[in-house]
């Protein structure tokens, strides 16, 4: 009898090259990126002074708040079940109030290791209110974050009913060039969350949130950290608005909300959780203050911009679902 033939050896899959990584981590983000080349080139056509390279710190300073903003949204969004923060504009008006009212103000502590602590503290604080709400006691997310929303806008307003005050000349330099400084921390904050066993988890519970329970995953305690970051974020990107304003407005932080939702929409975050990330929050942003420039510059209305915003996230959504939908059509995971 014949030794049997051995078993052909099962050839190893190739790598994939640096390009085709770069496409499968940040291929959602196409569209966004697109659409900002577009956007870019006709504003630096109708109003070339101001869109100049060299005036591109300024237009910076001028956008961090709104792409601070679509960061500060896009972990609880990436955690699934339905973890849309809404309170995120009125958290960047409590922080712009307490920062220049209480901390610089009343306390006169006007030192930078004094006030960017204490605004990221204050968010992060703000963010485990709603991570347990939504995760603990398990309210819907966007109900759970509505009642802060509501929480801290009323907070605001007494504490600061009208606009005053000023601000030390070290957090009006982040107006300007110096705003790319902040994101260049949470950017390699970030980077390095993603090489934590936290950001597969959180990527996994947003996918599939019973199945990655499943496996193991501490679902609650992933998902309220994620309240957490994106509290602290938004502490963040209130010190960003109160650089751009100098000052305190009660009423400038609850219009970033909604927009900083379709921003995270439109860059490729995913609604439904589990796909998307920080620099597509970031494209989806730019995206926005470019469209806000050329409307302007053609002397639209503010009810014409909310339409555009609007009409953006429909579009952004149902764009997303793209994606899933053929891939339930062809019944793969």
């Amino acid at each position: 009898m014949s030794a049997a033939a051995p078993a052909p050896a099962l050839a190893a899959p190739a790598r994939a090259g640096p390009a085709a990584r770069l496409v499968g981590a940040y291929g959602y983000a196409g569209l966004a990126l697109g659409l900002f080349v577009v956007l870019m080139a006709l504003n630096a056509w109708l109003n070339p002074a101001r869109f100049a390279p060299t005036a591109w710190g300024t237009l910076i300073g001028l956008a961090a708040p709104l792409m601070m903003a679509a960061i500060a949204t896009t972990p609880v969004i990436l955690g699934g079940r339905g973890g849309i923060d809404v309170s995120v504009g009125p958290l960047m008006g409590f922080v712009n109030a307490v920062v220049v009212q209480v901390v610089i103000g009343d306390l006169g502590l006007a030192s930078p290791f004094v006030v960017v602590p204490a605004a990221i503290l204050l968010g992060a604080a703000v963010g485990a209110v709603n991570g347990a709400l939504a995760t603990i006691v398990r309210i819907q997310p966007i109900v759970a974050t509505l009642g802060t929303y509501l929480i801290l806008a009323g907070l605001t307003l007494v504490l600061v009913p009208a606009p005053t005050g000023t601000v030390p000349v070290w957090l009006k330099s982040l107006a300007g060039p110096a705003s790319v400084v902040p994101f260049l921390v949470v950017g390699l904050a970030w980077l390095w969350l993603k090489r934590r066993p936290w950001y597969e988890m959180l990527m996994a519970a947003g996918s599939d949130d019973r199945a990655a329970y499943t496996a193991g995953v501490p679902v609650t305690a992933v998902r309220l950290l994620a309240y957490v970051l994106s509290g602290a974020l938004g502490g963040v990107a209130g010190l960003l608005l109160t650089a751009l304003i100098g000052s305190t407005d009660p009423t400038i932080g609850p219009t970033y909300t909604l927009i900083a939702i379709s921003a995270a929409a439109l860059g490729g975050v995913s609604l439904a959780g589990g796909r998307g990330g920080l620099l597509g929050a970031v494209i989806g942003a730019a995206d926005i203050f470019l469209l806000q420039s050329a409307l302007t510059y053609f002397n639209v209305s503010t009810f014409v911009l909310q339409i555009a915003y609007g009409a953006i996230l429909v579009a952004a959504v149902s764009l997303n679902a793209l994606p899933d939908l053929r891939r339930r059509r062809r019944g793969t995971p």
